[in-house]
């Protein structure tokens, strides 16, 4: 009943175009364990302006649970070599969306469920993995209770952490180009670790409710993947995980445009444009993500080039978006309240 009630409140305050809303629940069926497959059939097909109310699990499909050891975690997270720890509700087939076109997805509504974690993998045993695994030898893991009526956690007696649930993984089908090293692909598939021009694991925590992530379409249908539940995340995402977690529902409105071309995904907020970039060099993805902020202020505010480099240079905001995943990752922000 209280998700009858939520769909219909949506679809009334949705623009013309929702004529549907529609759930896709976790399962066996429905949920892929760190790998992106062109060839997985789509679980449930919409009409572009349709709700989607989509549920996710927990990583290595629902398997880390409060108290799981972290023995245990090394152990799941050896257990699917190549591909990622998480867990991906989907495919979803947007009919009419074609390749060349781009997806712009809304965040309508996000529902966590009831518990989080945290971890750092054994320094001893993932060298790489997570930004100070020299200083960590030993694994860490931390469980939280998600309290969604304060929308606050406790991290312990005297320090709270207010949440902002965001996908740390929203993702079209993949990018046949995309340049991922042999260890990360197999049978066509490619790992949810590395995000990409496909989105991915871009862990952007600006994509919270209320925002709307535009990306270049590489497959018919879209095919639309969701998981990587954060619940709230610092930018650098510092030690491999956020406060990481699993959706009751996520709730998207994926649009088809056809008006649209990118090459690099994008998002917007209530307050800014985003810009992003992705490389396994961090210089080489601020780059990435600073020459679409300078794209943008051209092409979309009507700045000669010199003019949107020097007001890029003004107000444009770059951050670390996450340096733990194979491709590191860098946002720009761009100040709606600058522009009339």
């Amino acid at each position: 009943m209280r998700f009858l009630i939520v769909a219909l409140s949506l679809l009334l305050a949705a623009p013309a175009q929702a004529q549907k809303v529609q759930r896709l629940k976790a399962s066996k069926e429905t949920v892929q364990w760190g790998w992106l497959d062109p060839k997985e059939p789509p679980k449930l097909t919409i009409d572009s302006g349709d709700l989607v109310s989509i549920e996710t699990w927990y990583h290595a499909l629902d398997q880390i649970q409060p108290g799981t050891s972290m023995e245990k975690i090394v152990e799941l997270r050896k257990a699917n070599p190549g591909g990622g720890p998480h867990s991906l509700t989907g495919p979803v087939y947007v009919n009419r969306a074609e390749p060349g076109d781009v997806l712009e997805v809304r965040i309508r509504r996000i529902v966590p469920k009831e518990s989080g974690f945290n971890f750092n993998l054994p320094g001893k045993e993932f060298p790489t993995i997570g930004a100070l695994q020299e200083d960590f030898p030993e694994g860490f893991v931390k469980y939280f209770k998600i309290d969604w009526t304060k929308k606050t956690t406790e991290f312990k007696p005297g320090i709270t952490v207010d949440l902002r649930p965001f996908p740390g993984i929203l993702a079209v089908g993949v990018d046949p180009k995309d340049p991922a090293p042999d260890r990360f692909k197999k049978d066509g598939k490619v790992s949810t670790i590395a995000p990409w021009k496909n989105g991915s694991n871009m862990d952007l925590n600006e994509l919270v409710e209320g925002s709307t992530f535009y990306v270049p379409v590489f497959n018919k249908g879209g095919l639309i993947w969701v998981g990587d539940a954060h619940m709230r995340q610092g930018n650098s995402e510092l030690n491999l995980t956020a406060l990481e977690g699993a959706f009751e529902e996520i709730v998207l409105q994926p649009i088809v445009r056809k008006d649209m071309k990118l090459e690099w995904p994008r998002a917007e907020t209530p307050t800014h444009w985003i810009t992003m970039g992705f490389d396994e060099d961090l210089y080489k993805a601020f780059k990435i993500a600073a020459k679409e902020m300078v794209s943008f202020l051209s092409k979309e505010k009507g700045l000669t080039m010199p003019e949107a480099y020097s007001l890029a240079s003004i107000i444009g905001d770059c951050r670390v978006t996450q340096v733990v995943d194979f491709r590191k990752g860098v946002h720009c922000m761009i100040p709606k309240a600058n522009f009339k």
